[in-house]
Parts: structure tokens; sequence; C-alpha cells
């Protein structure tokens, strides 16, 4: 059984990107689990790779402009890493699950999984609660893919997040990363959620496309 690495988002996701993405491309049998916080937490809050449109940081104090990098797929793209999106306070059983197969899965593996900050703003006790938000606005979809299912002539990727039934707004702005900036600037804030939607919905119709029929409701057999 091979061991994991563990680590957060601005490691995986800025200064250690290219270690990582070397570890993932040598085929090693090797597991990465990543704690996305979308935030440089150790550094107060600084603004990295992972962090959403809209959302205000340090250095992006009116709020990101552009839209956060997509690890998942970037990983997805050898083709032989297993991959997988999880959020314990969505779906319990899915994290399992993923954890499952990437122990099994002889090869690379990388689980990112949603992490809530306290540089969200928001009440900790209530973050299972606001990671739930996310997979149901399908800001954080549910995936996995596993490259065996190719060898059984099934699609590798699986989408396990139900459509979208919220919108984001109903999602970030239960945060202060997304509430201040429509306070010192509502136009601006109006604008930038304008373009998080957007891609929201482009990467959903994309995965959606990937996975090759309707995502449905996740329940699986442990």
């Amino acid at each position: 059984m091979c061991g994991w690495l563990v680590g957060g988002d601005g490691w995986a996701y800025d200064i250690g990107s290219g270690g990582l993405d070397h570890v993932l491309s040598t085929g090693k049998n090797v597991n990465v689990l990543v704690l996305d916080t979308e935030v440089y937490s150790n550094t107060g809050g600084q603004m990295s790779k992972a962090t959403p449109t809209a959302a205000t940081a340090k250095f992006a104090s009116g709020g990101k402009k552009v839209g956060k990098k997509d690890l998942a797929l970037q990983a997805i793209s050898y083709g032989n890493v297993y991959v997988a999106q999880v959020a314990m306070g969505a779906n319990p059983q899915q994290t399992l699950l993923a954890m499952r197969e990437a122990e099994a899965y002889p090869g690379p593996s990388i689980i990112l999984a949603y992490s809530q900050c306290i540089a969200h703003g928001i009440d900790m006790r209530k973050g299972m609660t606001q990671q739930n938000l996310a997979i149901q606005s399908g800001y954080w979809p549910l995936l996995r893919y596993n490259p065996t299912l190719r060898k059984a002539g099934k699609n590798p990727f699986v989408l396990d997040s139900p459509r979208p039934t919220i919108k984001f707004e109903d999602y970030a702005y239960n945060e202060l990363r997304y509430t201040i900036l429509k306070k010192t600037n509502p136009e601006e804030a109006e604008k930038l959620l304008k373009v998080a939607q957007e891609l929201i919905n482009l990467r959903w119709k994309t995965y959606e496309d990937m996975s090759g029929w309707a995502a449905k409701e996740f329940s699986p057999v442990i």
C-alpha cells in the first residue's frame, strides 16, 4: 500500500505545482491529497491560483478578475492519473469511495478536497453546510476519473454531482470574501459575480460532456 502526500492549495496550485506535476507524470504509485482552502492561509489569506473569481484576498482586494486554475482537469489530461474532487460536507460516501479507489489504483492519484478556512469569512461551525452549498451551486463538482474503468470498456470520467439547483451567489454571499466587495464596490461585485457564474456554467458543461450522460444523484454501495 502506498502512502499519502498531503499539502495545501498554495503548494499544489502555485509554489509546488512544478514538482507535483512531475510526480504525477512519472506513473509511480503515489497518492496525493490536496486540502484546497483556495487561498494562501499560512500567510494571512493571500490570493493564489486556487482563489476563485470574485473572491477578495490579499493582493486581490478588488476581487479576483480571472478564473481558478482547474487542477483536476490538468491532472486528468495525463490519462493515467486517478483524479477525484470531493467535499465531505456534501457527500461523505463519495469522499470515502474516492479515497479507497485512489489507494487501490496502481499508479499516481490526486484527490482535491474542499477545505473551508477562516479566511473565507464564515462561521467555521457551518463549514460543512457551506461545502454542501458549493456543490448545489455547481461551483465545486464532485467527480472521479478512474483510468481502470477504461479497461472495462467504461467511461473513466464519473460526475458524481447532481445538476446545480441554486445560483452561485446563494453560496458565495454567505462568505465575507465575497460580500465585502459587495459593500465596498457593488457594481464591480455584480460584474465579477456574473463572470463567476458564467465560468461555473462553462465548466459544468465541459464536465457533463466528458461524463457522457446527465449527472445523477450519487448512491454508491460501499
